[in-house]
């Protein structure tokens, strides 16, 4: 016995008026169906309805998205124009915070200097995926700028060690060494008040 299914579920609004536009169009006249329940005027009026309020609302959504932009173009005039304010108040005012105040403006947080750096922790060395590579990891220096890498064969001469790297993050993937020997690393971070103390040395054998 068949069923009907007219899947309404997540069928959007105009494909529902459409449905409900062809439904009424092919039970008008039809001899099948000689007494529609609901009538089918009823169906046509709630379809009119529905269309009216879908119009209605699409409209307003044109209407919200356009005045949203127009908000955004004119948040960015505003921005524009008090950040130009801000820069002649600012040269004006020579950094004079009373100056500033009086203006109506706030004075920027002043970031203290954070001083000498800290020894970098958990310096830790591991095989690359590369012949040649050891991948170097330690935990980050807070005010680091940057960080220094120095390789050595021989951790016991303290004049062996060299310059190997320069890196901005807390990792370092050192290549082109002799798979087979065993290297030392330490590592000092770089920062506003200069380079900070070398971490303990790591070592490993390179692949």
């Amino acid at each position: 016995m068949g069923k009907v299914k007219l899947g309404l579920k997540g069928m959007p609004i105009p494909d529902k008026i459409a449905l409900a536009t062809l439904i009424v169009t092919k039970m008008t006249g039809n001899p099948n169906f000689v007494t529609p329940n609901p009538a089918l005027a009823d169906i046509t009026a709630v379809k009119i309805g529905l269309q009216t309020v879908y119009n209605n609302a699409l409209s307003l959504r044109q209407q919200a998205n356009a005045a949203t932009d127009l908000q955004a173009k004119k948040e960015k005039e505003i921005d524009r124009i008090l950040t130009q304010a801000s820069l002649y108040v600012e040269n004006i005012s020579a950094g004079n915070d009373a100056k500033i105040l009086s203006a109506g403006m706030n004075i920027r947080h002043r970031i203290a200097p954070i001083g000498p750096l800290s020894t970098p922790a958990n310096l830790y060395a591991k095989a690359g995926q590369n012949d040649g590579e050891i991948v170097l990891n330690w935990e980050p220096v807070r005010g680091a700028r940057s960080y220094v890498v120095e390789i050595t064969t021989d951790a016991n001469a303290p004049n062996s060690w060299k310059h190997k790297t320069n890196v901005t993050e807390s990792s370092a993937a050192i290549t082109g060494l002799a798979s087979g020997s065993k290297y030392w690393f330490k590592v000092a971070g770089i920062g506003a008040a200069g380079q900070g103390p070398f971490s303990d040395p790591a070592a490993k054998y390179a692949p």
